[in-house]
């Protein structure tokens, strides 16, 4: 797998398992804007290496489920229920 950052940089990597995956879905969303990512990363309840979890973090963030603020602090933005909605609005033309 090849990852382009925000800045340009380029680095190769294999993929992280979707229980390693699901696990830090699971502990962001249940500890939004609580932790900056070195804190939360010591926290996680499986351990990984750093590279994975910043692979993680770049695809949670390329989905529009997370933010990272100018604090450093991780925020879980993804609302299931609102993107359903915003869906079923005949008004809106989106397409996916």
């Amino acid at each position: 797998m090849i990852l382009k950052t925000k800045n340009k940089q380029i680095f190769e990597a294999s993929a992280p398992r979707l229980n390693t995956v699901l696990m830090v879905e699971d502990f962001l969303e249940k500890n939004s804007g609580k932790y900056t990512q070195t804190e939360m990363f010591k926290k996680l309840p499986k351990k990984m290496m750093w590279r994975t979890f910043k692979i993680i973090l770049y695809y949670l963030e390329n989905l529009h489920k997370i933010v990272i603020n100018k604090d450093g602090t991780i925020t879980w933005i993804w609302n299931p229920s609102l993107v359903e909605k915003y869906l079923k609005n005949k008004k809106l033309d989106i397409k996916i």
